[in-house]
């Protein structure tokens, strides 16, 4: 699934093609909003929050969501689409722009005044404006016991932090993503991290990974071999619910707990 700092850099390329602009067409290719007609709505803004993304005019708000295989191209009108076109979920087009969201996990249209609905159960976002670090380290501490590997991926701690950042993070502070939250030595320092990590691939991509997928390979501060291992809600999780982790087992210690898992295989 694309992180937050895919978001982020989907919405400026969205905004650079759209915003400013009067759509000519509009093309919902959901039942839910078959229908709707944007035609001759002027796009005001697009941004993002967290994993989610809105492009908004003057009164709506397009909410969109890549889930695991969305993906948003931009076109020349009339230019031949890179994807197969059965898997256009929307079509949003200018005189001089067609962007096609292909695949999109989530497509749903809402007034401007609700667009908060949307995003209201997410914690801070990483990539925000309004970024609070305070906030972010309260809701981590909300689950004291929870490991510190699942609890980065909770969207509703803090928005944007993926599987490869959580790994990123984690190494970069040099815990163990097995610890609980209450025994991460510098929980503030871990968030600042966070927000440091997401930043710079946000601000100045690509994002050249430390660890992740790194299986096999030298640490880059000790030479260890970098492990992968499966960290799900408990020790019976089925495949599905858990996600391999990168990590150091030198410069990244084990808590005095049980470790996760060697993994079967990984995901990307």
């Amino acid at each position: 699934m694309p992180e937050g700092d895919t978001v982020y850099l989907v919405a400026a390329r969205l905004r650079t093609a759209l915003a400013g602009k009067t759509l000519t067409r509009s093309d919902f290719r959901v039942p839910r909003y078959a229908t709707l007609d944007l035609r001759g709505s002027r796009v005001d803004s697009v941004g993002s929050y967290g994993k989610h993304l809105f492009v908004r005019t003057e009164t709506l708000s397009i909410h969109t969501h890549l889930k695991m295989e969305g993906t948003w191209r931009i076109y020349r009108p009339g230019q031949r689409w890179t994807k197969p076109g059965f898997t256009a979920r929307l079509v949003l087009a200018t005189a001089d722009t067609e962007a096609v969201g292909f695949s999109l996990g989530l497509v749903e249209v809402l007034r401007l005044a609700d667009e908060h609905t949307a995003v209201d159960h997410l914690g801070p976002d990483l990539l925000g404006p309004n970024w609070d670090a305070a906030e972010a380290v309260r809701r981590l501490r909300a689950d004291p016991e929870r490991p510190i590997g699942l609890a980065l991926l909770d969207q509703t701690t803090m928005a944007g932090v993926g599987n490869i950042f959580r790994s990123e993070i984690c190494f970069a502070e040099r815990v163990h993503p097995a610890t609980p939250v209450a025994a991460v030595p510098d929980l503030p320092g871990l968030v600042d991290a966070a927000h440091r990590i997401l930043g710079r691939a946000a601000h100045h991509p690509p994002r050249p990974a430390v660890v992740y997928g790194r299986q096999r390979q030298p640490c880059p501060r000790c030479g260890s071999m970098i492990l992968v291992r499966m960290l799900g809600p408990d020790a019976t999780s089925a495949p599905a619910t858990e996600r391999g982790i990168y990590f150091c087992a030198r410069c990244q210690p084990a808590p005095e707990t049980p470790e996760p898992r060697a993994a079967g295989r990984t995901r990307r």
